[in-house]
Order: C-alpha cells, then structure tokens, then sequence
C-alpha cells in the first residue's frame, strides 16, 4: 500500500473531514463520555471544519490516500496570559481509520504538528485523552507528550 499524502486540508477534503471526526467520535467519546453528542459530527462538524480551516491559527491536516480522507489532525495555539505565560500548541483531535493504523500516519501527522508548532514559536505542546484511552495515552506518550493533570468527572 502507498504511503497516504498529509498535506493542509482542501474545500475538496471536508466531507472526508466531517467522516473522519464521526469516526472520532464513535470510537472515543462515545464510548468513554456518555455526554458527548454523538450527532455533532453530523449536526456541526461541516460549519466547524470549515471554520476551522478558515482560520490561519488552525491546523487542519488531512491524511490522503488516493482521493479519500483517511486521517485527521486539528490543532490551534494559545497565547500567554497571566496564568499561563507559554504559547501552547494544543493538538485539538487526531484520528486514523483503522484500516491505515499501521501505515505510520498517525506518526507522521504527530510530528507533522510538532513541526506546525515549533514554526509558530511554541513553548509548549497539548493534547488531552480519556483515561480509559491506553492506546491514544502510549501513542501520545511515544510522541514526546507527558502527563500533567488529571481531569476527574462524576455526576452531582
């Protein structure tokens, strides 16, 4: 199989986008975060993708293989502030089908962001995972991600 191309998403990619955080979101917050809407893909993912490709502070990557979107990775920076007075590259969400996961897009979109953020002079990078997400915790883990808190949820 030919190594999928990763390059700034396109008009052309949306559809593909869209298809790709509804895979998101069925795989990961929908089995881990029962509040999560499992429509938003669907309902807002179009108006948000291209919202989001529309802003130079974002990164919308798309991993293409052939014509079709296999892969996806968003991200966006924060600015200091008095809390916080780094520059945070935050790598919003990431997904690979799963029949490309051994192919090393996932690797490659992961340093394809650290490079987006090292241009944009961040101090920092994010991401955050559901704890009961091992997989995504070791893949993060082995891109240079470690711990830093833990969110803690529960119902009043």
């Amino acid at each position: 199989m030919s190594p999928a191309d990763i390059r700034i998403a396109t008009a052309q990619d949306e559809p593909g986008l869209v298809a790709a955080l509804a895979g998101l979101f069925a795989e990961d917050p929908g089995t881990r975060d029962p509040t999560v809407s499992q429509e938003w893909p669907w309902r807002s993912g179009p108006s948000s993708v291209a919202a989001w490709r529309a802003d130079a502070s974002r990164l919308v990557l798309a991993a293409v293989d052939g014509e079709a979107v296999v892969g996806i990775l968003t991200g966006f920076i924060t600015e200091p502030t008095d809390y916080r007075p780094v520059r945070v590259a935050v790598l919003h969400s990431m997904y690979v089908d799963p029949a490309h996961r051994s192919d090393g897009i996932g690797a490659r979109l992961a340093e394809s962001f650290r490079s987006w953020a090292r241009q944009r002079q961040a101090d920092r990078m994010s991401v955050t995972a559901h704890a009961a997400n091992t997989d995504a915790i070791r893949f993060y883990r082995g891109h240079g991600f470690t711990p830093r808190h833990l969110e803690l949820d529960g119902v009043p």
